[in-house]
C-alpha cells in the first residue's frame, strides 16, 4: 500500500540554475566522478512522494561555491541561498534549507551565515569537510565557529574531493571512497583541534553515516592516552564521536547501521537520501533496505524516518501542507518498483 509522506530527508541536494551555469562556464560537468544531474523542485517532490518523504532539507553539494576567489564565492553563495529560500517558500512544508557559505573565506562566510539564518530563515548551514585543502577544525575558521556556536546552529557536513584524493591516480570515482575519507578526516580534525570542546552548542550532522568514523572510533579513542591530543578532547574521544548526528544516505546496510547503532544513541541517526546525485531508483532501494533491517528495532526505524530529525527541526512538526501523491505519481511508482528491484539485485551480485 502506498505510504503517505512522513520522512524528513536531511541529505537532499538542490542544484540552482546559477550553479549549473557556473559549472558549465568552467567546463565542469561532474562532481567527484558523478555527472551533475538534472534537478528541479518538481522532480524532488515527485521522488519524495514516491518514497514517503514529507520534507527535504536542501543543500548544495561539492564542490561548493569557490570557483574564483572570495568575491565570486560570496556572490554565488548569496544567489544559491536566495534561490533555496524562494524554493522553500514556494512549496510550504516540503522543503527546508542548509545555507551554503563562501568557504574558505571566513569573514565572508560569517556574513553570509548571519544573512541566511536571520533574513532567509535557513534551517542551518552546509559546510564541506574540506575546501581548498583546509579541513573543518582549522583555526582559520574560529570566527565562523564562534558565530555558529552562539546561534546553536545545525551544521550539515558534506564531503568534498580533497586534492590529495585527486592525485592518487585510482580508477574509482571519488564519490565511492574518497568522499568518505573527507568526512572522516574532517570529523577527526574537529575533535582533535578542540573545536567540538570549544564550541559545544553547534549541532553537527555527518553525511553518509559518518564515513569511516564509527568503524574506527575505538582506534581513535587510543588518543585518550596521548596527553598532547587528549588536551584538546578532555571528555574522551568517544564523547565527541557520540555527539555527532549521522545520516543514512547511501549507508542503509546492516553493516553500517549495526556499527552506528552500537556507537550512538538512536536519536543521533537521521534519514538521508542523497537525491539527486543518488537517483530516484536508489532512493527506493535505500528506503526498502532500511525497512528490511533486522539490526535495529521498528521503533528506531520510525525515529530515523522522522522523530529524530524533529528534535533538531521542530518547525516541521507543525506543517500540515504536505501534498498527496498525484495519480501520475502512483503510476510512476508502480512502474519504478520493478526497476528498483532489478537494481537491487545487480547491487547484491
Amino acid at each position: 500500500m502506498k505510504q503517505e509522506p512522513n520522512r524528513i530527508d536531511v541529505h537532499h541536494h538542490l542544484i540552482p540554475p546559477v550553479f549549473v551555469k557556473t559549472m558549465h562556464d568552467r567546463g565542469r560537468d561532474e562532481v567527484a566522478g558523478a555527472k551533475l544531474p538534472t534537478w528541479t523542485a518538481e522532480l524532488s517532490i515527485e521522488n519524495m512522494d514516491m518514497h514517503g518523504i514529507a520534507t527535504a532539507i536542501l543543500s548544495l553539494s561539492a564542490p561548493g561555491v569557490n570557483f574564483g576567489g572570495p568575491l565570486q564565492a560570496r556572490d554565488l553563495a548569496r544567489a544559491c541561498n536566495e534561490f533555496a529560500a524562494e524554493t522553500v517558500n514556494r512549496y510550504p512544508g516540503r522543503f527546508g534549507s542548509f545555507a551554503v557559505l563562501p568557504m574558505p573565506f571566513t569573514d565572508d562566510a560569517c556574513r553570509e551565515a548571519v544573512y541566511a539564518l536571520d533574513e532567509l530563515e535557513a534551517d542551518g548551514v552546509v559546510l564541506l569537510g574540506s575546501t581548498d585543502g583546509y579541513f573543518l577544525g582549522d583555526e582559520r575558521f574560529d570566527e565562523l565557529m564562534s558565530e555558529l556556536n552562539r546561534r546553536e546552529t545545525v551544521v550539515f557536513v558534506h564531503p568534498n574531493l580533497h586534492s590529495t584524493s585527486s592525485e592518487l591516480g585510482l580508477s574509482t570515482p571519488g564519490f565511492l571512497v574518497e568522499f568518505l575519507c573527507d568526512t572522516t578526516r574532517a570529523a577527526t580534525n574537529l575533535i582533535f583541534s578542540g573545536t567540538l570542546e570549544k564550541y559545544p552548542k553547534i549541532r553537527w550532522i555527518l553525511a553518509h553515516a559518518g564515513g569511516f568514523l564509527p568503524y574506527i572510533a575505538w582506534r581513535l579513542s587510543l588518543a585518550n592516552g596521548m596527553p598532547e591530543m587528549a588536551r584538546k578532547a578532555p571528555r574522551g574521544v568517544l564523547h565527541y564521536v557520540r555527539n555527532f548526528y549521522y545520516d543514512t544516505a547511501l549507508s542503509p546496510s546492516p553493516y553500517a547501521l549495526a556499527a552506528l547503532s552500537e556507537l550512538v544513541e538512536p536519536k543521533q541517526i537521521l534519514f538521508g537520501s542523497d537525491y539527486p546525485f543518488a537517483p530516484a531508483v536508489v532512493t527506493g532501494i535505500q528506503t526498502k533496505s532500511l525497512a528490511e533491517l533486522t539490526v535495529i528495532s521498528e521503533d528506531v526505524k520510525s525515529g530515523i524516518d522522522r522523530a529524530h530529525a524533529l528534535e533538531l527541526f521542530p518547525r516541521f512538526a507543525a506543517s500540515d501542507a504536505v501534498s498527496k501523491t498525484h495519480v501520475g505519481g502512483k503510476v510512476k511508482q508502480a512502474l519504478t518498483q520493478g526497476v528498483e528491484a532489478l537494481a537491487d539485485i545487480i547491487r547484491e551480485r
